[in-house]
């Protein structure tokens, strides 16, 4: 797939419509709408879809409790309807999660039940349930594990989850569906200009080192917090345009939070809210806001940022993770508009669509709720900048890749498939030898026949791609993933044709990134439950 497109693009002379920089939400939402309307449109990313922040959230479809909390009621509105399309138009991908908050104090009931009452009627007639207040019995019933100690009751309220990663791919395999072009491992270098406009981009693959040039009418810069980068290609570096901010998560057992219900604390001592979540069958506790200044492939999570979801952990579950319980460590790197002034945590999620004198549009900011949204007002705004034909957006009610409503699948993770499932599962059928239908490993509830099915179908090129998005498996239990590695190294390179240096080389660069996921506890805090207590009551 990817070389015949490689092929294409080489011998393309006309230019596309509409060209995306950036592989992540907003670019693929961008792409996914421009397509939608018709016009022309080639993604290209370098380096595999959802590579960044876009594969490293918090799991949630939402509108954002926090911002009502600010009274960023626009943005809460504007969230809330989004999400409501997302489970519209991909039932298979995003899913209704119960929520509860605990009360330690009997002002907070009525505080927290009065604001997710709010909350509930913003999202109107895309509202996913009602809320309500719990007795301190029915909040620990639905929190088993949680800290009993001073529990006062609890605030049930509904928002949406899903997998960030495998959403990315469906909207990559949807702009395919609409005539698109997605390619990834493919870097703009160089912008192409003619009388100081913009005409294209020089880009790499990096597979080969190949160099060639790519013309379009409508440049799109969505690299996330890469940005500066692209508008550096411009000579306009807009150095200051972004605060980057860090969040992490761990993954523990399902033990720590059994059931189906999720705890969201309204706030933590630094002022955020902090969830815990069921999540193909762990428990994903995050997020941190911590702002950094580097803008890291592969970030890796801050000796402050464990101390402070250690201390969380102990706080609320009384009793604090041993280092092998924690599964994974991963983080994402936020790229937020700045403001003078601000924090990060204070920053606005709102979208920001620039325009240079040169005609480069970039497009950052942003949430993955509102994707959508930020893709049609960028091509809103691409069809006046390139003047191309004013088309209005199609993807209000656009279904997307692999919909289904109902799936007969017993596993909750092949139901991401939706409609492509039946097809994955022939797969098994095509070598009885090579047990395709077998788990990669004993711990992890992904199957051999999905590297094959991501090789095939979903542009997966390396290890990393499978284990880290295709399959969450890196992001669920590292030290599995590590151990399932030398199988998918071994099915890929069957399946692309690749030499066994190839495949030395991919598996030895994935085990590398793996070992950044593992958790280090040598800078665990051991702050008193008492003192947290203390610090988020004041």
């Amino acid at each position: 797939m990817r070389a015949e497109i490689l092929k294409s693009l080489g011998r393309e002379t006309d230019p596309w419509d509409v060209l995306v920089v950036g592989g992540g939400a907003s670019g693929l939402g961008t792409a996914v709408d421009a397509a939608s309307r018709g016009h022309r449109t080639l993604l290209i990313e370098r380096h595999d879809f959802a590579k960044g922040t876009s594969s490293r959230s918090t799991k949630l479809a939402h509108g954002g409790v926090r911002y009502l909390e600010q009274l960023n009621l626009t943005l809460v509105l504007d969230a809330l309807r989004e999400r409501g399309r997302m489970l519209r138009n991909a039932p298979h991908l995003v899913h209704d999660l119960e929520f509860v908050v605990p009360a330690y104090s009997y002002f907070t009931l009525p505080y927290y039940g009065f604001g997710l009452k709010v909350y509930e009627l913003l999202s109107g007639k895309l509202s996913l349930g009602h809320s309500h207040i719990l007795s301190r019995e029915r909040t620990l019933e639905r929190l088993p594990g949680i800290a009993a100690e001073g529990l006062r009751g609890g605030v049930l309220y509904h928002d949406g989850q899903f997998d960030d990663a495998r959403f990315a791919i469906a909207l990559m395999r949807t702009l395919e569906d609409l005539g698109g072009t997605a390619i990834n491992y493919v870097e703009a270098v160089g912008l192409l200009k003619e009388g100081g406009k913009i005409i294209g981009v020089k880009a790499r693959d990096h597979e080969d080192g190949v160099e060639f040039e790519i013309r379009a009418r409508a440049v799109i810069n969505a690299s996330g917090v890469h940005a500066e980068e692209v508008l550096a290609l411009d000579g306009d570096a807009h150095k200051g345009l972004l605060a980057v901010s860090q969040g992490t998560h761990f993954v523990l057992p399902h033990s720590f939070l059994p059931g189906e219900t999720a705890l969201m604390i309204p706030k933590t001592v630094d002022g955020r809210v902090l969830f815990a979540i069921p999540w193909h069958g762990a428990t994903l506790v995050g997020t941190t806001d911590q702002p950094v200044d580097g803008r890291p492939d592969e970030p890796r999570a801050l000796p402050e940022e464990r101390a402070f979801l250690m201390q969380h952990i102990a706080r609320y579950f009384h009793r604090r993770p041993k280092p092998e319980e924690i599964l994974s460590v991963w983080s994402g790197l936020r790229p937020l508009v700045r403001k003078a002034g601000v924090k990060t945590s204070k920053l606005s999620r709102d979208h920001t669509i620039l325009v240079s004198p040169s005609g480069l549009i970039t497009l950052t900011g942003g949430k993955w709720t509102t994707y959508r949204r930020m893709g049609q007002d960028t091509i809103d705004r691409a069809q006046q900048v390139a003047r191309l034909p004013v088309r209005p957006s199609q993807t209000l009610n656009l279904k997307l890749h692999g919909f289904a409503l109902e799936s007969s699948a017993a596993l909750e993770w092949e139901r991401q498939y939706g409609s492509d499932l039946a097809a994955l599962c022939r797969i098994s059928h095509e070598d009885p030898n090579r047990n395709l239908d077998g788990l990669l490993h004993p711990r992890l509830p992904f199957r051999r026949r999905e590297v094959i099915w991501a090789a095939r179908c979903e542009m997966a090129r390396t290890v990393e791609d499978v284990l880290a998005r295709r399959t969450r498996a890196l992001f669920l239990d590292a030290r599995a993933a590590m151990e399932a590695a030398p199988a998918v190294a071994d099915l890929l390179t069957a399946e692309l044709q690749r030499s066994l240096a190839w495949k030395a080389r991919d598996l030895e660069n994935f085990l590398l990134i793996a070992r950044g996921y593992l958790y280090d506890d040598c800078d665990a805090d051991a702050t008193p439950r008492s003192a947290l207590r203390q610090k988020e009551a004041g």
